[in-house]
């Protein structure tokens, strides 16, 4: 029901709005929530965070929040994760295959928590994920070592599902618990045996064992060797010389961040002055000195601007004692809230001044009383922190 209007889910899904008004509607209506009871078919939490950085996305990467073993794969991106899912916004393979390598795996197991009768580890993006330095061109990391993280990591994940779609007794924790006897130099029971080949685990550890390698060398850390599985002592002290090492490098990355460069993940989607320029209208023409239009007279403008896919509507850029107007192209108005969303917040911050709604109201044309919608998606934005109201409108 995310982004729907309550009539377009009467209309689209008539089974689900039955149900949601015969079980929710009641409770909802006596809250204390203003907004509980205006939006009753919606969630009370609807993570706009989490939706907006995988919106668009044909895939992201995902990792359990609680496991016997911390493995990341590619998610299907018609997929909405629930909340024990810990999502990367990103379809990138080579994030997938560092975050895959035994040099992410052992950073989470030593900053994450553990839970569980079986004492299983947990990973906490804030604890796990965002201090944790991914290599760069500064360690090592060259386009050729590039291609070959990803080649390895979109391997690993193909394997790992065509072997669970082939055998259906074939789960990620087997797999990986016949993994852990083969690395240890265990026997394997029959149960394991079985395992072993329907799941080609020696396939599995091959790749892992690769990935390792080229992980190692995209830090620059090739001395460290092979991880050694079968010494315990050995284990620990390669370990321990690992983390060592990752922390100075997240040191280095903090000191450069301090004065500005910033090592960005998805640059297009997080660096704010990649996303301004992308979503920078063209080159604003002066139309001259005129008076600041009326609510009623923007509105009339974004009516005939709807019958229009070329119109142009003029959008005020005013600041206290200024009324200097520019054209800009309309936008379509997006479907889908999260690029409603993104598309007001990239106009706001284009925008040299600040935007009376009226002014943004003009910026888009669609059907429908999508209008209505808006000063609630600011609201939002201003929650976030990506929007402000002051005198002379909203600015980003």
């Amino acid at each position: 029901m995310y982004g729907l209007p309550v009539d377009e889910v009467r209309r689209l899904y008539p089974a689900c709005y039955q149900r949601l008004y015969e079980r929710v509607k009641p409770e909802r209506d006596v809250s204390n929530d203003k907004t509980l009871r205006e939006q009753w078919w919606l969630f009370r939490r609807t993570n706009i965070q989490l939706r907006s950085a995988i919106a668009g996305l044909p895939r992201f990467i995902g990792t359990t929040e609680t496991a016997k073993h911390r493995l990341f794969s590619f998610i299907s991106g018609s997929i909405t994760p629930d909340q024990k899912i810990r999502v990367v916004g990103s379809d990138s393979a080579l994030l997938l295959g560092v975050l895959s390598s035994a040099i992410h795996v052992d950073w989470s197991l030593a900053t994450g928590g553990w839970l569980g009768v079986g004492n299983d580890p947990v990973y906490n993006n804030t604890r796990c994920f965002e201090p944790f330095p991914f290599p760069s061109d500064d360690t090592g990391l060259t386009p050729a070592l590039t291609d070959r993280i990803r080649e390895l990591a979109e391997q690993l994940d193909a394997h790992r599902k065509a072997r669970q779609a082939a055998h259906e007794a074939v789960t990620l924790t087997g797999l990986y618990n016949v993994l852990e006897k083969l690395r240890r130099g265990e026997a394997l029971n029959a149960k394991d045996k079985t395992l072993h080949e329907q799941g080609l685990v020696s396939v599995l550890q091959s790749l892992h064992d690769e990935l390792d390698a080229a992980v190692l060398q995209a830090y620059g850390w090739a001395d460290l060797g092979p991880v050694p599985w079968t010494d315990d002592a050995a284990r620990a002290a390669w370990t321990e010389t690992l983390l060592g090492r990752l922390v100075a490098l997240n040191a280095k990355r903090a000191a450069e961040e301090a004065t500005g460069t910033v090592s960005w993940l998805r640059p297009e989607f997080q660096d704010p002055a990649r996303r301004a320029a992308a979503a920078a209208p063209p080159a604003p023409q002066q139309t001259g000195i005129e008076g600041v239009e009326t609510t009623a007279e923007a509105e009339a403008r974004t009516d005939e601007a709807d019958d229009s896919t070329d119109a142009e509507a003029t959008v005020p850029a005013t600041t206290p004692g200024s009324t200097v107007s520019v054209t800009a192209t309309v936008h379509p108005w997006p479907a889908a809230l999260p690029e409603q969303m993104r598309s007001v917040a990239q106009l706001l911050a284009a925008s040299p001044a600040p935007l009376p709604l009226a002014a943004i109201e003009a910026a888009f044309k669609g059907k429908g009383p999508w209008k209505k919608g808006l000063p609630r998606i600011l609201d939002t934005l201003e929650a976030l922190g990506r929007a402000q109201l002051d005198a002379g409108g909203w600015r980003g």
